[in-house]
């Protein structure tokens, strides 16, 4: 596996590979990564002829008072994860790199980021739009590989290629939980073994909303208030938001007829955590 940690080096020998007629196949990460990272890496392995995986703590898509500073990092182990599975690339790029002095461009979506966790963090997708453009523009991908527990993030990349007419295919990989259920998150790190039992109440309000709509329950709001006084009858919980929308515009939806997307946001201790399921009738 080659390291690479500048975005010059990165864009020539991306170059060099798309004029030799390889498929380069994207996985962007901003490191601590876990298994749930390794299945889109695996994902990607089966899509392109050179495999990339980028490490990038982006501080564009966090807030002043947020964990920038304190986001778990640990390059070797990432190293050693994403080696084994036949990486060919590592870029690693430094802030200065991506974000020179006198940096002044950013991407902003209009509708997406105005739902879920756009309004509680409203630079986030900017900082997200903005890297992904940059490392899109730099590794020159034909495919990149996206988690959908970060759904919002998703739909917002995936949006911003298309309006963008940017050339390449944007996939989704399904969440990858722990045996307990909790969806995987770098930020589990954060928690303690009693906030982490707390947490495992996200998906246990997505399986039990589940089953409602299964049993014939089409009420959005009552299936969102059972959920918030579950989630919110477990110690150290504070709900940021319990919505039900459209898996494509993120608008609310109050009858569930027709396929729904369930997104929860709730910190646990200081840790934010979010989960989402697509309800369905069945």
């Amino acid at each position: 596996m080659k390291i690479i940690e500048t975005a010059g080096d990165m864009q020539v020998v991306a170059e060099q590979a798309r004029l030799k007629g390889k498929k380069i196949s994207f996985v962007p990460t901003m490191g601590y990564l876990h298994e749930g990272h390794l299945s889109l890496v695996r994902m990607a392995r089966k899509l392109g002829d050179l495999l990339v995986v980028s490490i990038f703590v982006n501080p564009s898509q966090f807030a002043p008072h947020e964990d920038f500073e304190t986001y778990p990092r640990n390059f070797q182990r990432d190293f050693d994860m994403v080696e084994k599975e036949g990486v060919d690339i590592l870029f690693t790029p430094k802030p200065d790199d991506i974000y020179p002095e006198g940096y002044q461009t950013y991407v902003n979506l209009e509708k997406l980021p105005n739902h879920l966790c756009g309004i509680s963090r409203p630079a986030f997708f900017r900082g997200v739009a903005t890297v992904v453009t940059k490392l899109f523009n730099i590794v020159k991908p034909h495919t990149a590989v996206f988690g959908k527990k970060d759904y919002q993030q998703f739909l917002v990349i995936r949006r911003m290629v298309f309006d963008l007419n940017m050339d390449i295919d944007i996939v989704g990989g399904e969440t990858i939980r722990e045996p307990d259920g909790l969806a995987m998150s770098s930020r589990n790190a954060y928690l303690t073994a009693s906030q982490r039992k707390s947490g495992l109440s996200l998906n246990q309000a997505l399986l039990a909303a589940q089953k409602a709509v299964e049993s014939g329950i089409t009420d959005a709001s009552q299936i969102i208030r059972e959920t918030k006084d579950f989630i919110d009858s477990h110690p150290e919980t504070q709900i940021d938001y319990v919505t039900i929308c459209d898996p494509e515009t993120l608008e609310e939806i109050h009858v569930i007829n027709r396929p729904a997307l369930m997104a929860l946001a709730v910190k646990v201790g200081s840790t934010r955590l979010i989960d989402n399921m697509i309800l369905n009738k069945k």
